[in-house]
């Protein structure tokens, strides 16, 4: 019985998507757009040259884009050899949970609540919640704003005072900032915890501990100790299908939080290139039938958000070179599938995601262009690979 790989490349979108027009995103494309920049030598910090991804264009990357948006790829011209397509989302959301929860077979039901991009931007009674909760008299930030902008701007105060750092984005998030000496790390994880009901039913998508160190003198930086307390999807997921045919899902990256722990046996955190030694430790070792579900988030949250292109690039070119590794571990049978869950175009305006189709490559099935798909087709063609019943709106591709 083969295995299943399903890996996110968190915002690795490819433009095209129909209602970009109606998120203020119409022309967004996160792999033309680097491709274009790197193509004109204005992406050469740390690499140089045009975008170089031999291995995802060989499955089909490059064709991928140009079905989503008709964009170019300037260095991405090869004749595909495995699964190849695009894929557009349903969810009215540009968000985490929405891409990852339709990837898994089950689009969102309802509107995200959003804060406003006003200063203070949160209502007065989650504030008093907030200060209940922490037993501080007041927050800091109460505002949109980057989470390492707003932690050089507030982390003096924030230690003079001991109030936590609370600041949202164009995303349904909560976000608590607080330092794991001074505050202390259990007690930010307990507190985000503990207000995370209270914010799930105003269906605000995930409080967000944001735990970080370091010194007014030598500069704070955050740590790998975040926490997502996302709210639960509102039916069973492809995680839970796979669980529930008595099959072991691993969890790679975020996708535990993201899943609130729902259809997950076992979870692996870390750096994006601690994440890649995981994936193939389960190549290498994961029983057959099982299902291993990746995001690699680095892409979005250090690159994508910051509008670093030559950055993004650099990791997307580490990815690719990475993936042989990976592949040569994997057994005959085995899936795998390559996606993403919005985009997050570095060369657009601001600094959030971006309404974008996905590509979705395959290997393990030979060369088939899929053409143009949902979402939830993913989780329905993973479900069909390992012989499980799918109960959501997909329809498998495979």
């Amino acid at each position: 019985m083969g295995r299943a790989f399903l890996i996110v490349l968190d915002s690795v979108g490819c433009g095209g998507a129909p209602d970009a027009a109606a998120f203020g995103d119409e022309g967004a494309n996160t792999l033309a757009h680097i491709a274009a920049e790197c193509a004109a030598g204005r992406a050469d910090e740390g690499r140089s040259g045009l975008l170089c991804l031999p291995h995802l264009d060989g499955l089909g990357l490059g064709a991928a884009v140009k079905l989503a948006s008709g964009a170019a790829m300037p260095g991405l011209n090869a004749t595909p050899s495995g699964l190849w397509g695009a894929a557009t989302e349903v969810s009215m959301g540009k968000d985490t949970p929405s891409g990852h929860w339709e990837l898994a077979g089950v689009p969102v039901p309802w509107d995200w609540h959003y804060f406003p991009d006003v200063t203070p931007c949160f209502p007065s009674g989650i504030t008093a919640e907030v200060c209940r909760l922490a037993g501080v008299e007041g927050i800091l930030g109460n505002c949109h704003a980057s989470g390492t902008v707003i932690i050089e701007k507030e982390g003096a105060r924030h230690i003079e005072t001991g109030w936590p750092i609370c600041y949202t984005s164009a995303d349904s998030v909560f976000q608590i900032a607080a330092h794991e000496d001074h505050f202390g790390l259990d007690r930010l994880l307990q507190l985000c915890s503990d207000l995370a009901p209270t914010l799930h039913a105003m269906k605000v998508g995930r409080v967000i501990a944001r735990p970080f160190v370091g010194s007014v003198q030598e500069g704070f930086t955050r740590t790998g100790n975040r926490h997502d307390y996302a709210i639960a999807p509102p039916n069973p997921t492809l995680c839970d299908w796979v669980q529930g045919a008595g099959r072991q899902v691993n969890a790679v990256g975020k996708i535990g939080d993201i899943f609130s722990g729902r259809g997950i046996d076992q979870v692996c955190k870390g750096p994006d290139i601690t994440l890649f030694e995981h994936l193939c430790g389960f190549a290498r070792e994961a029983v057959d039938g099982s299902l291993t579900f990746a995001n690699f988030v680095e892409f979005d949250s250090l690159y994508g958000h910051r509008r670093d292109v030559a950055g993004y690039a650099r990791a997307l070119e580490w990815f690719d070179a990475s993936l042989p590794r990976f592949l040569d571990l994997l057994r005959p049978d085995d899936l795998v599938l390559v996606t993403a869950d919005h985009g997050n175009d570095p060369t657009w305006r601001g600094t959030e995601h971006t309404r974008e189709q996905v590509p979705v490559l395959g290997h393990g099935v030979g060369l088939r262009p899929i053409g143009a798909v949902g979402f939830a087709d993913v989780g329905a063609s993973v479900a069909a690979h390992l012989d499980v019943p799918a109960q959501g709106p997909g329809r498998s591709f495979l």
